[in-house]
């Protein structure tokens, strides 16, 4: 029984990578969707693994969000290659394609105007399963973005970006569930790589690379601690002070404050902005990114009563 459990695991965590692989080296619409698909499927298996009912809720609204945007992201090949006959992802030249693509994206990815599935989807499960869900499973549609950049349409990834950071942020002051809230901290640095992919996508992929690396730690330092709500952060200094310690860098590092690692995306995506001429986008963003600093604080400020 142990062995069929470790194949199991072995076979799911396989097709997870394979999924993710397959995307992220494919030119083909077809075999793009293949790869979204393979990895929708792996992870539904593992948020199901807990016999719980809100696990299984969880499966069932992440399986409805990821098969739309699925299904839109193969509809957006096919008005593609209707128009051009060309079934390769670098040639989309269709508008309407384009716009349709983008709108799958920010629906996988989990940002405005789709994003309300992504909280609920991250409290109901476990925290390794939150952490794969917040990481690993972005990174199939942001290859497909950096893919597509030239093609989409700027303006609106922008708008998108922009909203992101500011609603999400105000949405973010009132979670007290940790999971919540790391769920909205994932979708507001998202705001910020939409901003970027617009006029440099090298500077918006190096920020996600650097987001990914700081909530790795931070989710393991949560599953270490048992932490679950900003109740259970109040007893952690007397129980493990260094383990304490090390979460409130990570968060102050999150949240973008300097001299910590997460500043250096940041600062380098305002540099962006500027350059560009994008003055009162860099201003707006710049101001918005205190709202999740107040929250990230908030947490910090509960770490080390």
């Amino acid at each position: 029984l142990l062995v069929l459990n470790l194949l199991s695991q072995l076979i799911i965590t396989m097709s997870l990578v394979l999924g993710t692989a397959i995307t992220t080296s494919s030119n083909h619409w077809m075999m793009i969707w293949i790869g979204l698909e393979l990895n929708t499927l792996a992870i539904l298996v593992i948020i199901m693994k807990p016999k719980h009912p809100r696990s299984t809720e969880a499966a069932v609204k992440y399986f409805l969000t990821q098969t739309i945007a699925s299904t839109m992201v193969l509809c957006a090949g096919t008005i593609n290659a209707t128009q051009t006959g060309q079934w390769n992802a670098s040639m989309m030249t269709n508008k309407y394609a384009c716009t349709m693509l983008l709108l799958a994206l920010t629906i996988k990815l989990g940002t405005i105007p789709t994003y309300f599935w992504l909280p609920e989807v991250m409290q109901a499960t476990s925290m390794t399963t939150a952490l794969i869900i917040a990481t690993w499973q972005k990174i199939a549609p942001i290859s497909v973005m950096y893919a597509t950049h030239n093609h989409l349409p700027q303006n609106m990834m922008m708008t998108i970006g922009l909203s992101s950071i500011i609603i999400i942020g105000l949405g973010g002051i009132n979670q007290t569930q940790l999971r919540k809230l790391m769920a909205f901290s994932s979708m507001m640095n998202l705001g910020w790589t939409l901003t970027a992919f617009s006029i440099s996508p090298n500077t918006a992929t190096i920020n996600i690379i650097f987001y990914m690396i700081m909530l790795i730690p931070s989710f393991m330092l949560m599953k270490k601690m048992s932490l679950k709500t900003m109740q259970n952060l109040t007893t952690t200094w007397t129980t493990s002070p260094l383990a304490s310690t090390l979460l409130t860098l990570l968060f102050l590092s999150l949240s973008g404050l300097p001299p910590l690692t997460g500043f250096i995306p940041k600062i380098m995506i305002l540099n962006e902005l500027i350059t560009q001429n994008l003055t009162p986008v860099a201003t707006t963003t710049a101001m918005m990114s205190l709202i999740s600093l107040f929250f990230y604080i908030r947490t910090t400020y509960i770490t080390t009563l």
